[in-house]
């Protein structure tokens, strides 16, 4: 740990697991520095970072799947759909960005973490609850991530074959080895102390997520155009020629938690925000940011979701570049996933950065004179300055590693991606994004019971809760199929 860890610990400021130090959110600590009105290391965070690490966080595997999700959903509600996650999403993004400080959004005491916000608002059970949905949903995306690196990685391999051999040819190829090297990718990224060391990654990741949802569209407007479609309907996929009855509503509820999944990013909001610098306040920056970041990727996402349901029809695949609607230009489907593969090695670490912080403060605080957790070991530093550019710490790198590799085992343990989107959207969509949001912005504003404020805001809390318990249901129910016909180590894409 840095010294400005170490100091933490022994001022013993803040909550067990929700008071990041600067390290992980505000820039790293250097000598003479500006600090801001908390005494860390000034923060260089502008607009433009904030809807990067946004964008990066938003558009990721779940833009692929939406084409699918449309085609559950049909012509008339796939689309609504779409637009109304989206309004919740600013929406609530908006008032969890007022939550930044505590009291007055301009001056009140910072919170470092989503978990520091709760605590300051809401308190009690609710801080623990929410550290469970925020850190169960940080780790799944984890696991989400790593699938479809390796199924993007794989895809590469296949369309090159499929070129060579044919359409029809035996292209299948086993995900568990390039689910392990984008494990061994990760454990070299996750050395990075901190999330202001993200900022290249985060930029360069959002470029990719841009080019390879460009390359989705351009390819399914291509195939719209030739007239090689698909068999659309307003309602979707239909009762009685595409699936029963039953599998329609259970597939409809998945679409949901896929949609859900496609604009998560409220659980790392806080976190983003603490590497804005003020003037002006940080919540007018975050609130700039979102609605540039949920505006740019709500636009590719109606693209993506339309146009590739109006390529395939009904029979549109789960993922959009993997699934091989597309086969040529082969060389374009490869740098497309290839991109993917990029910024999703950029959009793991942005997710769990935030793990990797309430772990290493813990550990510190409980810890606080063992060298083998606060030491830093100096690996790069400025020649005049002699400032300390890069260090490796002990306790980071073992326990790092030890989340990595975990991470990795269980994503090669159940490869289902649909499913395990629409779970994941469905279990951080209604707390993270909804809920807590809500909850905090009522004890902000001090808004009375039963004032008509109250109840809108309540209506919309319960209603996004029945839909996301809906869709968990129904994702749940997926997997369960799923694992019928399942074999450990042995998937093919």
């Amino acid at each position: 740990m840095t010294k400005d860890v170490e100091m933490a610990a022994r001022n013993g400021g803040g909550g067990a697991y929700y008071d990041a130090p600067a390290p992980y959110y505000g820039g790293g600590a250097g000598g003479g520095e500006d600090v801001d009105d908390d005494g860390k290391p000034r923060r260089t965070g502008t607009v433009w970072t904030a809807s990067a690490h946004i964008i990066t966080a938003v558009i990721g595997s779940g833009v692929l799947s939406l084409a699918w999700a449309t085609a559950q959903l049909g012509w008339l509600v796939g689309p609504v759909t779409l637009m109304i996650f989206a309004i919740i999403t600013y929406y609530t993004s908006g008032l969890l960005a007022d939550c930044y400080r505590a009291g007055d959004p301009a001056t009140g005491k910072r919170n470092y973490t989503y978990m520091d916000a709760v605590a300051a608002y809401l308190g009690g059970w609710q801080v623990w609850t929410c550290g469970v949905f925020q850190y169960v949903n940080l780790v799944g995306t984890a696991i989400g991530y790593t699938i479809t690196a390796s199924i993007s990685a794989a895809a590469v391999h296949k369309a090159n074959c499929f070129h060579k051999n044919g359409h029809d040819a035996d292209c299948g190829v086993y995900d568990t080895v390039y689910m392990v090297v984008f494990g061994i990718v990760q454990i070299f990224f996750s050395q990075l102390p901190n999330f202001s060391d993200l900022s290249w990654l985060s930029i360069l990741a959002a470029v990719m997520s841009f080019s390879y949802s460009t390359i989705a569209v351009g390819l399914s407007l291509a195939r719209t155009i030739s007239g090689r479609t698909g068999k659309t309907t307003l309602t979707g996929v239909e009762v009685g020629v595409d699936v029963t009855s039953a599998q329609k509503i259970w597939l409809a509820l998945q679409a949901l938690g896929n949609i859900a999944f496609a604009y998560s990013y409220s659980m790392i909001l806080i976190e983003i925000q603490d590497t804005v610098k003020s003037p002006p306040a940080e919540n007018k920056t975050m609130k700039k940011a979102t609605l540039l970041g949920v505006s740019t990727t709500t636009a590719f996402y109606m693209l993506c979701g339309c146009l590739g349901y109006a390529a395939f029809g009904n029979a549109a695949p789960g993922n959009m570049l993997t699934g091989f609607g597309f086969y040529e230009p082969y060389w374009l489907i490869d740098f497309a996933n290839v991109c993917i593969v990029v910024h999703l090695v950029g959009a793991y670490q942005v997710f769990c950065q935030p793990i990797f912080a309430a772990v290493e403060t813990f550990a510190a605080k409980r810890w606080p004179n063992s060298g083998f957790i606060t030491r830093e070991h100096p690996v790069l530093t400025s020649g005049k300055s002699g400032r300390t550019r890069f260090s490796v710490n002990m306790f980071r790198m073992t326990w790092r590693t030890a989340f990595v590799v975990v991470s990795t085992v269980l994503a090669i343990v159940m490869p289902f991606f649909n499913d395990i989107l629409g779970f994941l959207g469905a279990v951080g969509f209604w707390p993270l994004t909804v809920y807590y949001p809500v909850e905090m912005y009522i004890r902000q504003r001090r808004i009375h019971k039963y004032t008509s404020r109250w109840v809108a805001l309540q209506t919309l809390s319960f209603l996004c809760f029945l839909v996301s318990l809906a869709a968990a249901v129904a994702s749940i129910e997926g997997v369960s199929e799923s694992l019928k016909h399942y074999v450990p180590f042995k998937t093919k894409s």
